[in-house]
């Protein structure tokens, strides 16, 4: 569960430059390919790298047709949009294409200030990169020194949105509520919900098929240099926050001659051993601690929210919600686990403190509508529904793709057991969101050894101390791998995605970097941001 969880399976459960094609192909073909056990996972993996170079050169001398955005899509002029062709398969570059969906805005400086693009990937896996120009049409004021430099691209990975979307489910049937409440109450429940697992599974296989061996972070870091090409930049700048982490981890590792500067914001531990069985294990703990975080928070401005003057006081209320739910759905559709998606935004994001404590506040004083309104599903919301079962859909395809998972059921119960019992918060609602890989129709592949290559720059990593959704070891695992990197930690603090707070020590060393490419000769440690008030 890396990046923000979508509604739908609690059950279960972010031009200029002149292009030289054979540079490309050069950089591409010697870009060091994953540890290799094997004959054919070495010519595969020098077939991808021979892959890559061609559909970049191809999309080099192609360029982007950039044209307004369809008005559905719901960005404003004057963000233009377009597609950029790759292959389904990258040991076949000649094989099946697919086209992703890109978006940008120019830089608001002068022809002189401009430093080329800056692509930008949001997280999840499953998450949609092509609201960031919007950074500049609503003239967010922390982007406003880089946006003056860069052009703002955004783009939908493979499987996502409006690029080749991937969908395991009918999205209608994806959002109903309620559904089973995670926490199993016997061994009837467990079997109920593995099924569940298996099921959705194979929906994916049956709906989906063609894509999912193809739906691995290496293809997607591919898919960003054919995007790079396609843009005519001779280098990459990129922004990836959350899962976006990994994605530029992997792309760094892949293609290190072709990074000019790299943030990455919120830190996926890259370890092979961690992706993504112990990566998820590993956020339920941090949860657990950031859900005290914000418990803590509600207790101190009791004043503001009547619930209680202790963290335990507040989980006491907490409690006596789930079983309340458990026992009778509120509205007849909000049951545990719609209450755990809509909980969960707050050990995710500072920014959800006042309004999740506010519904749940109402709640408590007699008012179950207001919790009702924001936790249910909207039925009538066909695309935000669809939007949701496909985001689920992506991150399930590549987590599972992306390395090999436990196929024992005995493993999965004894180690999210074991977990439950200190952390409850989200420890059974993350395992069965990820219990589909474990009975995977597809491919499953062994993930790359992410660390520095020659000609690799220097990344700046910003991380927040207390992050739920990817724990800070996962800053320090990266930093180790990437030589030459910075690491800010932002102390005391653990909303996800830092980057975009109001944090003047983080701000402007990421303006800094992105501006001018200067680090400091030393990590540093920042305050934390504001503390929300109620």
């Amino acid at each position: 569960m890396t990046g923000k969880r979508a509604k739908g399976r609690t059950a279960a459960i972010g031009s200029a430059g002149t292009l030289i094609a054979a540079t490309l192909i050069a950089g591409a073909v010697t870009a060091p390919a994953a540890s290799a056990s094997s004959t054919g996972t070495r010519h595969r993996a020098h077939s991808e790298a021979q892959g890559v170079a061609i559909a970049a050169a191809r999309a080099a001398k192609a360029g982007i047709d950039w044209k307004d955005c369809p008005a559905d899509w719901g960005l404003e002029k004057p963000i233009q949009c377009g597609y950029v062709s790759v292959p389904l398969d990258y040991a076949k570059p000649y094989g099946k294409q697919i086209k992703l969906a890109v978006d940008r805005i120019g830089s608001t400086g002068t022809p002189e200030e401009r430093q080329g693009a800056l692509l930008y990937n949001p997280g999840g896996p499953g998450g949609s990169g092509l609201r960031f120009p919007r950074r500049v049409t609503t003239k967010s004021p922390v982007w406003a020194k880089t946006s003056k430099a860069y052009d703002f691209v955004g783009f939908d990975p493979r499987g996502v949105g409006k690029s080749a979307p991937i969908s395991c489910v009918d999205p209608q049937e994806f959002v109903k509520a309620p559904k089973l409440d995670p926490v199993p109450g016997s061994e009837a429940d467990k079997r109920v919900q593995r099924g569940l697992a298996r099921d959705y599974a194979e929906g994916c296989h049956e709906r989906s098929g063609e894509m999912l061996p193809h739906m691995t972070t290496p293809n997607t870091a591919r898919d960003l240099d054919v995007i790079r090409a396609g843009l005519g930049e001779r280098k990459l700048n990129f922004l990836g926050v959350s899962y976006g982490t990994y994605l530029g981890a992997v792309y760094g590792t892949l293609f290190p001659t072709h990074v000019r500067r790299m943030v990455v914001d919120s830190v996926v531990d890259p370890s092979r051993d961690k992706i993504w069985y112990q990566a998820n294990l590993d956020q339920d703990v941090a949860f657990e601690g950031r859900w005290k975080d914000w418990q803590d928070w509600v207790a101190a401005n009791d004043a503001a929210f009547h619930l209680g003057t202790t963290r335990d006081a507040v989980q006491a209320k907490w409690l006596q919600l789930r079983a309340a739910a458990a026992k009778s759905p509120l509205g007849g559709v909000v049951g545990p686990a719609e209450l755990i998606s809509f909980f969960q935004s707050a050990p995710y994001y500072d920014s959800a403190w006042v309004s999740t404590a506010t519904v749940f506040s109402k709640y408590v004083a007699g008012d179950t509508q207001a919790l009702v309104d924001a936790a249910a599903p909207d039925l009538t919301d066909i695309a935000g529904n669809a939007a949701s079962e496909n985001g689920t859909a992506v991150y399930t395809a590549v987590e599972c793709a992306d390395a090999k998972w436990p196929t024992s059921w005995k493993k999965w119960d004894r180690d999210n057991t074991r977990l439950h019992k200190n952390h409850p918060f989200m420890t059974w609602a993350n395992a069965w969101m990820n219990l589909p890989c474990a009975t995977w129709p597809a491919k499953q592949r062994t993930p790359l050894e992410v660390r520095s290559h020659k000609g690799l720059p220097p990344v700046l990593i910003v991380q927040s101390e207390r992050d739920a959704a990817t724990p800070y070891q996962g800053a320090v695992s990266l930093h180790k791998r990437f030589k030459g990197s910075r690491l800010i930690t932002e102390k005391n603090a653990g909303s996800h995605g830092v980057t975009s707070l109001v944090n003047s020590c983080i701000n402007d060393r990421v303006d800094g970097y992105l501006l001018t490419g200067a680090l400091d000769s030393a990590d540093v440690t920042c305050a934390p941001h504001a503390t929300p008030k109620p």
